[in-house]
C-alpha cells in the first residue's frame, strides 16, 4: 500500500510534468489540433496555471 506522503509527492511530480508540457507549448509554439478545432494558447496559459498552482500545493503538502 502506497503511503499518503508519497501519493502526495506523485501526485505533485505529475502537475509539474503537465505544466512543464504546457509552458514548452507555450514557448515553442507547438500547434494542437483536437477534431479540427485548433486548441488556443492562451487555453494553455490557464491550463499552466492551474496545473503549476496544483504543483505548488502538493509540494507544499508534502512537507509538513
Amino acid at each position: 500500500m502506497i503511503s499518503e506522503k508519497a501519493y502526495i509527492i506523485t501526485t505533485a511530480i505529475f502537475f509539474l510534468v503537465i505544466a512543464f508540457l504546457h509552458l514548452l507549448r507555450l514557448i515553442i509554439g507547438w500547434e494542437i489540433v483536437m477534431e479540427g478545432w485548433a486548441v488556443p494558447r492562451w487555453l494553455n496559459f490557464v491550463a499552466l496555471v492551474v496545473a503549476g498552482y496544483l504543483a505548488y500545493e502538493g509540494l507544499r503538502l508534502s512537507r509538513k
